[in-house]
């Protein structure tokens, strides 16, 4: 009854949050299809083959990896690296070990010990199709060959291979992503402060694809003053994305999000609607998106087109 109720208010005003940018041309949808085309080839290439042993590992982590992803972080790593005026090709092993990274973490969140989900990307859960030993394997192997990736990567004059792998290793690691897995666990059905709510969610969700965008500029050899302002970028992008997240959980069906909507509530996680309500967590959302955008303002409007269109279509999306 109460998601019901906060999706009637929710969606008639869901699409008007846009924060126009005149100056941005990119079809969006274009983009987004030819950028995970690209990627996805990429995955391929780089991950085992199904029938290599042992297979049911690798069948499972390719059924986690190609279940329909967005493949939202290694884009914005390309985006970045587009603004950087950098190659394509020198930023998509990073990209790729990105969107491994990942896929490692949803294949952990949704085991019985932790979100205990069964749908993801519209799919059935890798522990749901493979067993629970398994998904815990084809999780760690996602993680592990991410690195492996990265090792084909091209270093730049400024960013040496040690620095990439730094980068994604800290992102991925007990201070970042993991950090926020446990304090995300460890907040339950406790009453949270808005304060421990950001922590969560600038280490579970803002950090990786706060890298993302990172490691894209890196591979163009952006200089400290752009990797500064790409840095900022995806930190105010990355704990908007997680806002909308938190919105969509209880405004959303699980048909459109392609996972069991309302889990949140269900679970008493911490969320920013449960923090601080739908309304303001909405402008909260919007106030980083507009300063995702205003970071970006030592970068032509040609340049960053790109990742100002992707801010706009995270702030808007609807699953």
């Amino acid at each position: 009854m109460l998601l019901d109720t906060l999706r009637g208010v929710a969606l008639s005003s869901i699409k008007n949050r846009a924060i126009q940018q005149p100056f941005s041309h990119v079809n969006l949808k274009s983009y987004l299809v030819t950028r995970q085309k690209l990627i996805d080839r990429a995955l391929d290439r780089y991950l085992p083959k199904a029938n290599r042993k042992p297979a049911t590992l690798h069948r499972a982590m390719r059924y986690s990896l190609f279940a329909g992803g967005k493949r939202l972080r290694p884009i914005l790593c390309l985006a970045a690296a587009e603004a950087c005026r950098g190659r394509i090709d020198d930023a998509l092993p990073l990209a790729c070990a990105l969107e491994c990274i990942h896929t490692y973490s949803l294949v952990h969140d949704d085991l019985p010990s932790m979100d205990n989900d069964d749908f993801r990307r519209g799919c059935p859960t890798c522990h749901k199709v493979f067993g629970e030993g398994i998904a815990v394997l084809a999780g760690d192997a996602l993680l592990t060959i991410a690195f492996e990736i990265v090792s084909h990567a091209k270093p730049s004059r400024r960013y040496d291979m040690s620095t990439l792998l730094r980068e994604i290793a800290v992102a991925a690691g007990s201070q970042k992503l993991i950090a926020g897995q446990v304090a995300d666990l460890e907040a339950e059905g406790k009453n949270v402060k808005r304060r421990e709510l950001q922590f969560i969610h600038e280490n579970k969700t803002a950090a990786i694809l706060r890298s993302s965008v990172r490691l894209g500029a890196m591979s163009a050899n952006a200089d400290a003053r752009k990797l500064s302002a790409i840095t900022r970028f995806g930190q105010r992008l990355g704990l908007a994305f997680q806002i909308i997240d938190d919105i969509l959980d209880v405004t959303q069906t699980s048909e459109i999000l392609g996972k069991s909507a309302g889990k949140d509530v269900a679970a008493k996680k911490a969320t920013y609607p449960a923090v601080i309500g739908l309304e303001k967590s909405r402008a909260e959302a919007k106030r980083l998106t507009r300063e995702a955008h205003n970071a970006l303002s030592i970068f032509s409007n040609r340049d960053a087109e790109a990742l100002h269109a992707l801010a706009n279509y995270l702030l808007e999306r609807e699953y």
